[in-house]
C-alpha cells in the first residue's frame, strides 16, 4: 500500500478528459447531439461535500475512535485519509474559504460576524458574511452545468441577498446562523430572534414536529437530489451537506445516548491514550510521536470528584450519540446515491470545519452561553434533552485533537488540523493515507478542475470577483506531484489574534499570547519542542513571511480577544 494517493484514477481521469475535450459534431442530427450531450454530462463527476461541525480529528473509527461510525469509516478506508488537512480555527471562516477558494480575510470572514473585535468592525474583509466580491463554488459549478444543492448550516450571511439561494445554490434548506437547538426549539423568523431556516431563499415559519438536525439535513438533501434529478436528469450535481452535529448544545435522542452507556467511565485521559495508540496502528501517526501536554484546569481524570466524573462521562456519551446519528444519516444519503446509480460517479469530500470545541459552558463559555444556559435544565437526568444546553469541555476536546496542541479557536495544529478524507471513482487503487499539507481553500479549485470548469481570472459573468488562491490537489491525487503546495510556499492563517505561518515542514505559531514559537511539524506534529532559540534565522524568515501574508490579505489583529476557550 502506498502512503501517497496515486489517482482520482485512470477511469475518472479518462471520463473527465472525454468530458472536457471531446469534439462536438456540428452536423450530427439533433437527437444524436442530445444523446452526446447527455453522455458528456454524465461523464463528469458528481460532488458531495460533507462537513461536520466541531468534530475532533480522532472522532471517527477510521481515525482512531471508539465511536461507531461505519458509514463514514467505509468511505474513508476506501478513499484517501488526509492527515495534513487544515482549516481556519473556527466555522464560518472555514466555510468562506471552502466556497471561495481564497483566504477568509479576503472572503469577508476575517473574524466571525458575532465575534468581531471593535477595531475590526467595518474594515474590508471583516464584513461578517461571504463577500459579494466572491463567485462561490456553487456559482461557478451552476454556470458550468451542475445542479447545486445545499442542506444544513450556512453561517455566511443572514439577509436574503446572502442566502445560499442567492449565492449559487439552486435548491437549499439552510440554517442561516452558526448553531441552534438540534430539535428546532429556538426557531425564529428574523435574524436576532432565534434560529432562522430558509428553503430556496424563503424563511420557514415552522419545522417538522419530529425535527432533529442531522435527520432533517439528510432528509432534505435526499429530497433535493430527487427533485433536481427530475428537473435536470442530464446534469451532474454538487451537493453540500453541512451538519451542525456535534456542535453544542449537546443534544441527542435518548435511544442513541443509551447505546453509549458506560463507554466513557474510564475517563478522558484513558480515551486519549487509546486513540493515540489506535492512530499509530492505523498509520495516521508515526510510531512514538510525542503528544502535546493537556491543558487541564481541573487536573486529570483522577482529580475529579465522583460526581464530576459521572457528569463528564454522560456528556461524552451524548457527544458520541450525536456523532453516531450523523454517521447513520450519511449512510442514508449514500444509499440514495447508490439507488439512483449516481454513487459510482460521485467524488465525496468529508471534513470537519475546525478542531474539537474546548469551550466549557460553566467557565470559559459562561459569558457567551450565559442566557441560554440559565434558561436550560442541565440536571444530570435531563442532560442531552431538547431543553438542556451543555458543552463537553476542554479535556474531552483534547482527547479528540491529540497529539496536537489545543483546540478550536487556536492557530495551533489542534485548532486547524482536522479530520478529512476523499473518496471517489478510481480511488480504490489509492487507498491509504495522504500526508501532504492540504488547505480547505484547495477544495474549490480541485473540484472545479475535475469538473472542467474554469477557476482562474478575476471576472465571472461580467463582474469583477476575487481570484481563487487555493491550489488544485488533482496532480497530487493522481500521483503526478509530491505535494499540493511547494515547500517554499508560505501559508498563513489568523483568527482572534492567534496566528501561524506554515512553510514546508516548518511552522511558526502564536497561540494569541504574542509569543512566536517554531516547530518542525513533520517530526513534531504535537508542537511540543520549540526550536525558536536554536533556529533564530528560520523564525525571522517565517515571521517575515507572516507579515507579508497579513499585508496581502488585509489582516487586522484584534485589540482584544473575543473568543479564547
Amino acid at each position: 500500500m502506498k502512503s501517497k494517493p496515486l489517482a482520482f484514477a485512470a477511469a475518472l481521469g479518462a471520463a473527465l478528459l472525454a468530458s472536457t475535450t471531446a469534439p462536438v459534431l456540428a452536423k450530427a442530427p439533433a437527437s444524436a447531439q442530445a444523446a452526446a450531450a447527455r453522455q458528456q454530462a454524465q461523464a463528469r463527476p458528481n460532488f458531495l461535500v460533507i462537513i461536520a461541525d466541531d468534530l475532533g480529528f480522532s472522532d471517527l473509527g477510521a481515525f482512531g475512535s471508539e465511536i461507531a461510525t461505519p458509514n463514514l469509516d467505509k468511505l474513508a478506508l476506501d478513499g484517501v485519509r488526509l492527515t495534513g488537512f487544515h482549516t481556519a480555527p473556527t466555522c464560518s471562516p472555514t466555510r468562506s474559504m471552502l466556497l471561495s477558494g481564497t483566504d477568509n480575510h479576503r472572503a469577508g470572514l476575517g473574524s466571525m460576524a458575532e465575534l468581531t473585535a471593535p477595531n475590526q468592525k467595518g474594515q474590508p474583509g471583516y464584513e461578517g458574511y461571504l463577500s459579494r466580491d466572491v463567485a462561490s463554488l456553487a456559482d461557478r459549478l451552476a454556470a458550468g452545468g451542475y445542479r447545486t444543492l445545499l442542506s444544513g448550516k450556512w453561517h455566511l450571511g443572514l439577509t436574503p441577498d446572502l442566502d445560499p439561494h442567492a449565492r449559487g445554490f439552486q435548491h437549499s434548506f439552510a440554517l442561516l446562523q452558526g448553531g441552534a437547538n438540534h430539535y428546532g426549539r429556538d426557531l425564529g423568523t428574523a435574524p436576532g430572534k432565534g434560529a432562522t431556516y430558509t428553503r430556496d431563499g424563503k424563511v420557514l415559519t415552522s419545522l417538522d414536529k419530529d425535527f432533529y438536525s442531522s435527520d432533517a439535513y439528510a432528509t432534505n438533501l435526499i429530497s433535493e437530489l430527487q427533485q433536481s434529478r427530475q428537473e435536470s436528469p442530464d446534469k451532474p450535481f454538487f451537493a453540500y451537506l453541512a451538519f451542525t452535529a456535534p456542535h453544542w448544545p449537546l443534544q441527542a435522542p435518548d435511544e442513541d445516548v443509551a447505546r453509549q452507556a458506560g463507554k466513557y467511565d474510564v475517563g478522558f485521559d484513558e480515551i486519549r491514550h487509546r486513540r493515540l495508540a489506535r492512530q499509530e496502528q492505523l498509520g495516521l501517526l508515526p510510531k512514538g510521536v510525542t503528544a502535546h501536554s493537556v491543558r487541564a484546569p481541573r487536573g486529570g481524570w483522577d482529580s475529579l470528584s465522583a460526581a464530576d466524573k459521572r457528569e463528564a462521562a454522560r456528556d461524552m456519551e451524548i457527544y458520541a450519540a450525536m456523532v453516531e446519528r450523523m454517521d447513520r444519516n450519511v449512510g442514508r444519503v449514500i444509499e440514495e446515491l447508490r439507488a439512483s446509480g449516481e454513487l459510482d460517479n460521485t467524488v465525496i469530500v468529508f471534513l470537519a470545519d475546525n478542531g474539537a470545541e474546548g469551550l466549557d459552558y460553566k467557565t470559559t463559555g459562561a459569558k457567551m452561553l450565559g442566557g441560554r444556559v440559565t434558561e436550560a435544565d442541565n440536571t444530570f437526568a435531563n442532560r442531552g434533552k431538547p431543553n438542556s444546553y451543555i458543552t463537553y469541555g476542554t479535556e474531552w476536546a483534547q482527547a479528540a485533537t491529540a497529539p496536537s496542541w489545543l483546540t478550536k479557536a487556536y492557530a495551533s495544529e489542534g485548532g486547524t488540523r482536522t479530520v478529512a478524507f476523499v473518496n471517489g471513482k478510481g480511488l480504490a487503487h489509492a487507498k491509504g493515507v495522504g500526508k501532504a499539507y492540504v488547505s480547505v481553500a484547495d477544495i474549490a479549485p480541485t473540484l472545479l478542475d475535475y469538473a472542467g470548469v474554469p477557476s482562474g481570472g478575476t471576472t465571472f459573468q461580467g463582474r469583477t470577483v476575487l481570484p481563487i488562491t487555493g491550489k488544485s490537489a488533482r496532480p497530487w491525487l493522481e500521483g503526478k506531484a509530491a505535494q499540493v503546495h511547494a515547500a517554499d510556499e508560505p501559508l498563513g492563517t489568523e483568527l482572534f489574534g492567534s496566528r501561524a505561518l506554515r512553510k514546508g515542514d516548518w511552522k511558526a505559531t502564536d497561540i494569541g499570547d504574542g509569543q512566536w514559537r517554531l516547530f518542525d511539524v513533520s517530526r513534531d506534529p504535537g508542537e511540543t519542542s520549540d526550536l525558536a532559540a536554536a533556529n533564530p534565522a528560520k523564525l525571522r524568515e517565517l515571521t517575515a513571511d507572516w507579515d507579508a501574508y497579513a499585508k496581502a490579505n488585509g489582516v487586522i489583529l484584534p485589540t482584544e480577544a473575543q473568543y479564547r476557550p
